[in-house]
């Protein structure tokens, strides 16, 4: 076979190669080895280093390479051929590694609970031991490229990776909603736990910086958790609660099961949602949609215990959530204020509650704005007794069966209560006789 003359290597296409394997063994004491800029030449024969070559031109004789002597017996000067690989390692860097990782398990600081976590983000590294380089990850390969060099690395890289984001967010207590504040922070702290995976490689890992770390939506578990984060986005831009998405939810199918469901099923079983989300009286749905938050408070019109509107449908949410004041709308000027707060404080306006709901009304309004309920300054008034309605005229209260003194007109036609002989107005609730 024809002995090589020359030997050398310059990189050719788009794809990065680390190293190099010159195709030809057959050499002699002639041949010319040219070592370009940034590269770095090994002959290894008989599985044995023979030498290294930097940049420039190199002839292969007994005096630069002194065990050709023992190796093959080759006497000082003339021509004698030999054997050998030729390999050429490319000492720059690829300007950009694309690296990705998933399935990070955090348990989350924000959240309390596991979120699945992926990352992605790029690298650089360069060839710092040749001879390391080649024999540890190289190996018998012809051609070492960049994506082989990925391939041999990914596992160990990517277990390393995961362990320090891990280590960082709960070492630092940073959860996922603030995690792309510190991604500067992160990739110096992961820069430094895989430094040295690299160096045994003979490798420097000469930058390393992540994009990204966003909820992994390859798992059902992170698909549930993303619908969530989106959830809750929305509705603190629109202002609106869970509890509030769900009635609204409920309501359109009791809307649609009214209107598809054949004879009285449908309606029946629209009802039957609407009255579980109001809590037994079928008006909890305007409530939930018209107020800002929680349950109705406690806030009693004339200072007076309120009862059930429908009497024999059993307490209002009123009666049931007395304890807890809450936030309403003022009619006046539609600010919020708590229902302890007898007036607005923004405007001064009067707070005007309904007995069923609590939400604010005008002095002038005959049903509730919120729910609908027929308001006292309409065409009914309630027991003084157990505040339920009445319509005018009634001798006895329907829900309590309490005598009811109206005769002369002697009864406040907003809440009740019996006036005494001479008065102009209410002494309860200051209504205008």
């Amino acid at each position: 076979m024809a002995l090589i003359d020359c030997a050398s290597w310059k990189p050719e296409g788009s794809e990065f190669v680390f190293a190099y394997r010159y195709p030809q063994t057959n050499l002699s004491t002639y041949t010319q080895l040219v070592v370009h800029e940034s590269q770095e030449a090994f002959l290894f024969s008989k599985g044995q280093l023979m030498g290294k070559f930097g940049p420039g031109k190199h002839t292969l004789d007994t005096e630069n390479l002194p065990l050709l002597r023992n190796l093959f017996g080759i006497p000082f000067g003339g021509k004698n051929p030999f054997t050998a690989e030729v390999w050429i390692v490319n000492k720059l860097y690829p300007t950009n590694l694309d690296w990705r990782i998933s399935n990070i398990n955090v348990l989350d600081t924000d959240f309390g609970a596991y979120i699945p976590l992926k990352a992605n983000g790029q690298y650089g590294v360069n060839v710092e031991n040749s001879e390391k380089f080649l024999i540890k990850m190289v190996g018998t390969k012809n051609v070492f490229t960049a994506r082989d060099m990925q391939s041999q690395a990914q596992g160990e890289f990517a277990s390393k990776s995961k362990s320090a984001i891990v280590q960082f967010m709960t070492g630092n207590n940073v959860g996922f909603m603030g995690i792309s504040a510190h991604l500067d922070m992160l990739s110096e702290y992961i820069k430094s736990s895989i430094t040295d995976f690299w160096k045994e490689y003979g490798l420097c890992l000469n930058k390393f910086y992540i994009n990204e770390i966003a909820v992994d939506d390859s798992t059902p578990e992170g698909n549930k958790i993303l619908n969530a984060l989106a959830n809750r986005s929305s509705q603190a831009i629109s202002g609106h609660s869970w509890q509030q998405e769900q009635m609204f939810a409920v309501a359109n199918n009791a809307v649609e099961q009214m209107g598809n469901a054949q004879g009285g099923n449908g309606l029946i079983a629209g009802l039957m949602a609407m009255n579980m989300i109001g809590g037994g009286n079928g008006a909890g749905l305007g409530v939930g949609m018209m107020q800002p938050h929680g349950n109705p408070g406690s806030f009693q019109p004339g200072g007076a215990q309120q009862q059930g509107y429908m009497g024999n449908m059993g307490s209002t949410p009123m009666q049931q959530n007395q304890s807890r004041p809450r936030e309403i709308y003022c009619a006046n000027c539609s600010k919020k204020h708590l229902t302890t707060e007898r007036f607005c404080p923004h405007c001064g306006s009067e707070y005007n509650p309904c007995p069923n709901c609590g939400s604010d009304n005008p002095k002038n309004a005959r049903r509730c704005v919120s729910c609908g309920t027929q308001l006292y300054g309409g065409a009914s008034s309630c027991c003084p007794n157990c505040g339920a309605q009445l319509s005018h005229g009634a001798k006895f209260c329907p829900n309590c069966g309490a005598q009811q003194a109206v005769v002369g007109g002697n009864c406040c036609s907003r809440c009740g209560a019996v006036l005494p002989d001479g008065v102009k107005f209410c002494p309860q609730c200051g209504m205008a006789r």
